[in-house]
């Protein structure tokens, strides 16, 4: 039985990115628009998946699975060429693919690296669909993070109350599902409080569907709200994923998260977070934050709301510093956040 088998639509592997070996394209849910309508966008090359990535078609992991996706649509692209032609080809896929938004580049390179030498591998062994094979490695690669989150989402809720309220930030993706399949097995009645996360609602349109569709209470609140929820709705902890933690414990996450750690840090609510810390980012030093055309704060679902001639500015992340944090559940275990650096001491069960 798939890892996905009983999380909300949008957390099954279809539903995410897939290779339509059929139809030679990559099929990804248009998170952008998600839940008001339910579409796929077509991506016919390769480097249609990276737009789509940098467009935000897909959010949170789900660049990771359309990337991988990307290379086995990339192998179709050059099938019956040379070997060295077909290298070729899939090593500036990886680049186009993992270059497409620049703060988690190097976590990308992991995925379309793993794809290459897979590649090398079916290549030498004289396999004939390459695409075929890397498509079955984006799916095992699926299944591998699923069964790892199913751990860090057990660990996340044994910091939660039996019953109680919790609040979220952006989308946390698998983190989320697994938290409520495990809420669900434990008899814990949580009831969680989204953020919306402006500009494309991330926070009220995806993480609060998630809930939602597996059948826990959740209420919206605007990107302005937080402090006064905290203080006035009995929540009991703040919890975010990650896109980038360091060495040293800085967490960086989509922006606004910073602000209710503040918040949360003030009334005395626990903040935890989800994720792994990465190598590739010993300190604050080796981090760029994305910074978004500013037209995508001008504008809400396609509408525009300001007069012409109004400036924008849109950092799509911000920085926690690790006093803010209690803990960071890992997929090794939970770590303060100045000791998360010896999960790579840690052996997995």
């Amino acid at each position: 039985m798939r890892f996905d088998h009983d999380l909300a639509f949008m957390l099954r592997y279809e539903n995410i990115a897939w290779y339509d070996e059929e139809k030679a394209l990559v099929r990804i849910l248009d998170r952008r628009i998600y839940p008001i309508r339910t579409e796929f966008v077509n991506c016919r090359s390769h480097g249609e998946v990276a737009e789509a990535i940098a467009k935000m078609v897909t959010q949170s992991y789900g660049p990771y699975t359309a990337a991988a996706m990307g290379m086995a649509l990339a192998a179709r692209e050059c099938a019956g060429q040379s070997r060295d032609r077909q290298m070729a080809h899939l090593q500036a896929a990886a680049s186009c693919l993992a270059s497409a938004r620049p703060t988690t580049a190097r976590q990308m390179q992991r995925i379309t690296q793993r794809a290459l030498e897979a590649a090398s591998h079916a290549l030498d062994a004289g396999e004939s669909r390459l695409d075929r094979r890397l498509f079955e490695l984006a799916v095992e690669a699926l299944e591998e993070k699923y069964r790892s989150i199913e751990r860090q989402g057990k660990d996340l809720i044994s910091f939660f109350p039996a019953r109680g309220r919790v609040m979220t930030q952006c989308f946390a993706d698998t983190v989320i599902g697994m938290m409520l399949r495990a809420c669900r097995a434990e008899g814990k009645e949580i009831e969680f409080f989204c953020p919306e996360t402006r500009p494309f609602y991330q926070g009220s349109r995806l993480t609060a569907s998630v809930i939602c569709d597996m059948g826990f209470p959740v209420t919206v609140i605007c990107d302005n709200m937080p402090a006064f929820t905290l203080e006035h709705k009995g929540i009991d902890l703040f919890t975010s994923a990650s896109d980038v933690i360091t060495l040293d414990g800085h967490i960086i996450n989509k922006v606004g998260t910073f602000q209710i750690a503040l918040a949360a840090s003030h009334f005395g609510i626990p903040y935890y977070c989800t994720g792994n810390p990465d190598r590739d980012h010993p300190d604050l030093s080796t981090i760029v934050i994305e910074e978004r055309k500013p037209e995508e704060v001008l504008e809400s679902m396609g509408q525009r709301l300001v007069m012409d001639g109004v400036q924008a500015y849109y950092p799509a992340f911000d920085i926690t510093p690790p006093e803010l944090c209690r803990a960071i559940v890992t997929t090794r275990g939970s770590f303060a956040p100045k000791k998360v650096a010896d999960f790579f001491q840690s052996s997995v069960d």
